[in-house]
């Protein structure tokens, strides 16, 4: 009996075989890291989230993004960071070689969240914050208006937002950005993640029939943003989506009159490879800046 088949016996009457093989292979794995220590913080499977379940999938975002820091911040270790929408801490793994002398900072609005990265990276320099602010796809039931970060003006080098402006309407999307502004130090920088409706975007369609994915069991084209999130002009969501912060993606001239509004500028751009295109990462990176 092969492998595959002898796994496929093992797991028969299993109802969520991926997790109880994650469960297996993570202890395995992890006495085999030998120069990527970080990776061995990965979580088992029921505690990776923000869009990414796979083990492999969460290693390759950690090197993307453990990339991208080291080259907006210089190869340091003592790095003050802000990681909005921590989740459960997949850039708290990514920023561990360059904080040791300094501070990790995750805040999130989903309070169980909050507490399984306070347990899980106990022992290193974070601290997780949890914000009681409403998100209708991702905390409905908490306090209706933004609320301001509990953080002390220009005390970070870097802010990083991992898909957390796909979740933001027009009103939050301002709000937040200027508190990223105002938590940000002068020459500081933000790597921030989103869906950006540029000419990219616009040559992507229409999309080709043989492009429709499925998303929750229902045959759909993920990424066409065709309805206004609440009567936004700039900011879109799609048809599928059930509350439009389930996914919401911004339109460029109103996302970059948002930044100059805010006090920041783009400093780089790394297109996504959601418009069926090359590019470094899932959604855009902006990289911004806050002047000196």
């Amino acid at each position: 009996m092969s492998l595959p088949e002898r796994l496929q016996a093992l797991f028969a009457d299993s109802a969520d075989p991926y997790s109880e093989l994650d469960a297996l292979y993570l202890p395995l794995d992890r006495k085999r890291v030998l120069r990527s220590r970080n990776l061995g913080r990965i979580p088992a499977e029921r505690h990776r989230r923000g869009g990414k379940v796979s083990y492999a999938e969460w290693a390759h975002v950690i090197g993307i993004f453990q990339a991208l820091i080291g080259q907006q911040c210089g190869w340091r270790e003592d790095l003050r960071m802000l990681d909005v929408g921590c989740g459960s801490g997949l850039l708290a793994i990514a920023s561990e070689p360059f904080v040791g002398k300094g501070r990790y900072t995750g805040i999130d609005v989903s309070a169980s969240q909050v507490a399984f990265c306070r347990e899980h990276y106990a022992g290193q320099p974070c601290d997780f914050l949890h914000l009681d602010t409403a998100n209708p796809f991702y905390a409905p039931e908490q306090t209706p208006e933004p609320l301001a970060w509990p953080l002390d003006d220009a005390s970070f080098e870097l802010v990083t937002a991992l898909s957390v402006w796909t979740h933001f309407r027009e009103e939050e999307a301002r709000f937040y950005l200027a508190e990223l502004a105002r938590v940000l130090r002068p020459g500081g920088r933000a790597l921030v993640t989103l869906f950006l409706l540029d000419d990219d975007y616009h040559r992507s369609l229409p999309r080709p029939e043989g492009l429709a994915s499925r998303f929750h069991g229902l045959p759909v084209a993920r990424w066409l943003f065709d309805r206004a999130a609440y009567g936004s002009s700039s900011w879109r969501c799609p048809a599928w989506a059930d509350v439009p912060e389930q996914a919401i993606a911004i339109d460029s001239d109103a996302w970059q009159a948002l930044v100059e509004d805010c006090g920041l500028r783009v400093r780089d751009l790394l297109p996504g490879n959601w418009k069926e295109r090359p590019g470094a990462f899932f959604q855009d990176v902006v990289v911004l800046e806050k002047p000196a």
